[in-house]
């Protein structure tokens, strides 16, 4: 069969009159480790841009068999009913709101989501959850979670909830595991049908979420099959033995979308 081809959720650069480049236009992208992250493990990424005409969300997803969610800018706290607690963290409502459609529209229809860092915020405030406006200030107990300075070579161990899905997927409790932290936004009250599947054992952040409406426990078999995880597996050297390999998180996602090419969506 053909590779399986997975959308990937653009990030945007909305209309800047002063950007020396498409001067006054919006600009769609994907990050290059993240595409090749999805090539390495046999996908063909698509870009899908936001719909126009009479193109619709669904057209879109009709030619894609999986979605990932990038990381990026901060997710908007009107978005789960929240003013922003300063100006710059007021996010990215446009983004925000194609990526909440496009979440909805690949549960409804059964299409494997994957969301990473921002990504998994989405997932969570899609499905009814909040997110902590800013880790540092709201809950000051916490590690640091990003450091502009040292960007993805900031680090924390990862501990994976007994029992949980990730946790038989890698075959250990995630001790001595450490993965990047790029975050300053996170999970504050999980969505509906969202299990949290990882946490930072320092301050109990949530690192991994796994979409359980009816309590299966078992992702291999669920449907709709969503997953999220707060750290960027796609920066993760993967010759570094203390670090969380990507790989088989990866290889889960796509095993999700090989599974169900060629069925009807339940849409």
């Amino acid at each position: 069969m053909s590779r399986p081809r997975v959308g990937v959720a653009p990030c945007f650069f909305h209309a800047d009159p002063q950007r020396p480049i498409f001067k006054g236009k919006t600009l769609l992208y994907a990050e290059e480790s993240l595409t090749h992250w999805l090539q390495r493990g046999g996908a063909l990424p698509l870009l899908l841009p936001t719909p126009a005409g009479e193109v619709t969300i669904g057209e879109l997803l009709d030619e894609v068999e999986g979605l990932v969610l990038q990381g990026g800018s901060d997710v908007c706290p009107g978005c789960y009913g929240e003013e922003p607690l300063k100006p710059e963290w007021g996010g990215d409502s446009v983004r925000d709101q194609y990526e909440i459609a496009l979440v909805r529209a690949c549960l409804e229809r059964d299409i494997p989501v994957l969301g990473v860092c921002r990504g998994m915020q989405v997932m969570n405030v899609a499905l009814g959850g909040t997110l902590w406006q800013d880790v540092a200030s709201q809950a000051p107990q916490c590690l640091t979670h990003r450091d502009w300075n040292v960007y993805d070579q900031l680090f924390h161990d990862v501990r994976f909830e007994p029992g949980s899905w990730i946790a038989r997927l890698y075959g250990d409790d995630g001790e001595g595991r450490r993965v990047n932290t790029i975050h300053h936004q996170a999970v504050r009250r999980l969505g509906d049908g969202l299990v949290a599947e990882a946490v930072s054992p320092s301050d109990g952040i949530v690192e991994a979420v796994r979409y359980d409406p009816g309590g299966g426990g078992d992702p291999g078999a669920a449907r709709p099959w969503a997953y999220g995880v707060q750290w960027h597996p796609e920066f993760q050297d993967p010759d570094d033995p203390s670090l969380l390999h990507g790989a088989p998180i990866l290889a889960a996602f796509l095993r999700a979308v090989e599974s169900r090419r060629g069925k009807p969506s339940m849409a």
